[in-house]
């Protein structure tokens, strides 16, 4: 996304876009690659609700979120561009709002990495997890990147 602070992402979050809703898809690699071709799609406030779910000390990562909706509304799986969009969503209106914080913080990226598209980047949200409690570590030399050690013993269940 681009011009974040020019956006109203609160007006974004509760615009369900005719969300719910699902889609059959019919590329044979796709339907291999999810297990199946039945694929949702779930409104951008769904995202902040179970992001705001996840308590102290824990982490969530948006795949997991994803396989929640899925289950959750008989899908195979949950469209994941809109996924990672929704969740940027949720959490640039978190930032606009002056209460009702979502911790977005707490919801990462595939194997435990840090979200650079949130508020402040992923320096930012490395700042807000170390101060409760998570250790961060960085990878890469030119390509940096970080990651919450061990976020597999921390993560937060939808179940």
């Amino acid at each position: 996304m681009a011009n974040e602070e020019k956006k109203d992402f609160n007006a974004m979050l509760h615009d369900s876009k005719d969300m719910p809703k699902f889609q059959t898809i019919t590329d044979e690699a796709s339907i291999e690659k999810y297990g199946g071709n039945r694929m949702y799609f779930a409104p951008p406030i769904d995202y902040d609700t179970v992001m705001k779910k996840v308590p102290l000390g824990k982490v969530i990562t948006v795949g997991d979120i994803r396989e929640h909706f899925a289950k959750q509304s008989g899908a195979d799986f949950t469209e994941p561009i809109t996924a990672c969009i929704f969740v940027s969503i949720a959490a640039w209106a978190s930032y606009q709002r002056s209460d009702n914080e979502t911790p977005y913080w707490r919801t990462l990226k595939a194997n435990g990495e840090l979200n650079e598209k949130y508020p402040g980047g992923a320096l930012t949200q490395k700042e807000k997890l170390e101060n409760e409690g998570h250790v961060v570590i960085q990878k890469g030399r030119k390509n940096i990147r970080y990651y919450v050690k061990d976020y597999e013993n921390v993560l937060f269940s939808l179940d």
